[in-house]
């Protein structure tokens, strides 16, 4: 049995390709009632912990061991910003008013990553107060956890650059 060995660049991709199309498949239909309701938002309250679990452990990893494949921080990277992605689509679809001209996945991809990258259009934006309130939440996870998953990602890219270099 033959063991097919792929470059790290190239997991990453599958990684995040797999992931995107997960983020594009998963049910989302407004759900009407109380039950519903509860059972999304401890969804998403798992689905956020799971998210922060994933990148701090990669993140541990990087520095323990600097030889890491990078390929488990970047997917746990994207799939942070894919989870408040449908996060933003979820509230929007379930509770009309709370963000303006969000009304499809690709809105709310579109919004997350312009919220990550801070430049913040204008064209969609938080109206409602859960909306908001999603959103300080996404500010925070953003500067916190992806910030440091994105420089630590960034230094050990930048020492395996020198590495090879030097060799």
């Amino acid at each position: 049995m033959s063991v097919i060995r792929r470059r790290p660049i190239v997991q990453a991709l599958i990684n995040s390709v797999l992931l995107l199309v997960v983020y594009f498949v998963v049910p989302t239909e407004a759900g009407r009632g109380t039950w519903p309701l509860v059972v999304r938002a401890l969804a998403t309250l798992v689905g956020l912990a799971v998210a922060v679990i994933l990148i701090v452990r990669q993140v541990r990893r990087q520095l323990d061991v600097a030889e890491a494949p990078l390929t488990g921080l970047l997917t746990a990277l994207v799939g942070g910003v894919l989870f408040f992605a449908l996060a933003d689509y979820l509230v929007a679809i379930n509770a009309p008013g709370e963000f303006v001209d969000l009304t499809t996945r690709v809105d709310a991809l579109y919004f997350a990553l312009s919220t990550l990258a801070t430049v913040g259009f204008g064209d969609v934006h938080a109206q409602g107060q859960v909306a908001r309130s999603l959103l300080i939440v996404q500010m925070l996870f953003n500067t916190v956890v992806i910030a440091t998953g994105l420089s630590v990602l960034s230094k050990q890219i930048a020492a395996r650059a020198r590495e090879r270099r030097g060799s």
